[in-house]
């Protein structure tokens, strides 16, 4: 390919921060290629965003912008001012400090390429961690030994295949605000306090509005963990569980087989902040309603009359929830489970309470109905405390969850050496410990270690010469 038209074709995402009609973009690329541009390629740069005459439009100097000034970051100022690089903070800090709370971290932008702020720190003899983000532009100096600072060179995506970019580093600000998700999150702020705002993210955030930077259909395109990331700031950010813009959520629709590119861990990561935020239920049955489901490891039909019951149901109870107890009311089966896990690469913690939820929610007022039953079932091998309490709460048993949150499991007073004096080892030594484990539940836990032994001839006939290992539903 002519060296020039590869230019235009890696550049075409810059363009359309542009915000240039069709005949002007086309105009602008003959300029760029010394000749005729196609059609096909102009109407990749998707529809142009919304932009700001004057992006410099505003200061804060709230208390919450003020909280971020450590004496490191200071320092890590007047460094980059003496070299004469461009420093502000970026995304989601911005965000943030505009809404008036106090920013957790801040990500920091810079005109300097990541070899000039290693030669800048080499000269200054600043420390540099985590080598491994300069492959993404970051450079993560640490100031007097006391705190770290991401800073990221400002970028242009050049190639996108849906899960990651090729970039070129610029010194344009408003090419790297273009590059990014959504309007809210495409603000610097300058350290004097300047707020930087190219495509009315402000404005988007004072209305609470969740939109993406430009055409919402390419901005997916380029990365399908957006779809999730949309969901997850409609959550942070707006006022209303159903103020969605009726275009995004069709780019989302159009796109939702994207998902399958995405890696499972990356999906959970953010699928469980959705579902433990703000309109947590109503916003995972938009994503059902968008078709979502089977392409992130759930059910194509889920449980959803299970799930308006939980919801429900653990508004009774004290937050925080665990995120996999949502989930695990929308599958109908332990097989669902296991297929949500293979997709998600959950937690073997999250994965064996999924499958415990599964399967013994349906004994739920049936096979245990009181206190005893569910001390019992703590005793299980294989079954930790954890998994009962969840059980409870994920069937609106308050009372019966309060009793349990507070007692105190006594200790059993026999030990497995002690059974294998009596001639007991192996498979049979444990069946017998299990099996003694609920006669003494039964007895309040009053039995003595004497008195269990002398059931241990009751037990033995109960079980097998040569009990066969059943492998149990709980392992691995």
């Amino acid at each position: 390919m002519n060296g020039l038209l590869r230019l235009v074709k890696l550049t075409t995402r810059a363009i359309a921060s542009l915000s240039l009609n069709v005949p002007q973009r086309s105009r602008w690329l003959k300029t760029m290629s010394g000749r005729d541009v196609s059609p096909e390629l102009v109407a990749q740069l998707g529809k142009p965003p919304r932009m700001r005459k004057d992006p410099a439009f505003k200061k804060v100097q709230t208390p919450e912008f003020q909280s971020v000034f450590t004496p490191e970051l200071r320092e890590l100022e007047a460094l980059f001012k003496k070299y004469n690089y461009e420093l502000r903070i970026a995304g989601g800090a911005v965000r943030d400090i505009l809404m008036s709370i106090p920013p957790k971290d801040i990500d920091l932008a810079t005109t300097a390429t990541p070899e000039q702020m290693k030669a800048m720190f080499e000269k200054e003899e600043v420390r540099m961690i985590n080598a491994n983000g300069e492959k993404h532009g970051t450079i993560t100096p640490r100031i007097n030994d006391k705190e770290n600072f991401e800073v990221t060179t400002l970028r242009i995506d050049i190639r996108t295949d849906g899960r990651h970019a090729e970039v070129m580093y610029t010194t344009n600000w408003q090419l790297d605000a273009n590059r990014r998700d959504l309007t809210i999150n495409s603000m610097f702020l300058g350290f004097d306090g300047t707020v930087y705002d190219y495509f009315y993210g402000y404005d988007d955030l004072q209305e609470r509005r969740v939109v993406f930077v430009g055409d919402a259909d390419i901005r997916i395109k380029e990365d399908f963990l957006r779809i999730l990331r949309y969901f997850r700031f409609y959550g942070r950010i707006a006022k209303d569980e159903k103020n969605h813009d009726e275009a995004t959520l069709a780019a989302v629709k159009k796109n939702a087989e994207g998902l399958a590119r995405i890696s499972g861990e990356r999906i959970w990561t953010e699928l469980q902040k959705i579902v433990v935020g703000n309109y947590g239920s109503e916003l995972l049955l938009e994503m059902h309603r968008c078709n979502l489901f089977e392409h992130i490891g759930l059910p194509v039909e889920p449980n959803l009359e299970e799930f308006k019951r939980l919801c429900a149901g653990l508004e009774n109870f004290e937050k925080p929830h665990y995120p996999i107890l949502y989930i695990a009311a929308m599958l109908h089966s332990v097989d669902d489970a296991m297929a949500m896990h293979k997709r998600l690469k959950l937690s073997a913690y999250e994965r064996d309470l999924a499958r415990f939820i599964t399967q013994e929610r349906e004994k739920v007022g049936t096979d245990y109905t009181t206190l005893r039953d569910y001390q019992k079932l703590c005793l299980k091998k294989y079954i930790q405390r954890d998994y009962v309490e969840q059980l409870l709460k994920y069937s609106n048993k308050l009372e019966l969850y309060n009793q349990l949150k507070s007692w105190v499991t006594p200790d059993f007073p026999i030990r497995g050496n002690t059974l294998a004096e009596h001639g007991l080892k192996y498979k049979r030594l444990g069946l017998v410990l299990d099996e003694l484990k609920l006669l003494w539940a039964d007895s309040d836990f009053q039995l003595t270690d004497k008195e269990l032994l002398t059931k241990i001839p009751d037990v033995m006939e109960k079980i097998p010469s040569s009990p066969k290992r059943v492998k149990s539903e709980w392992d691995a």
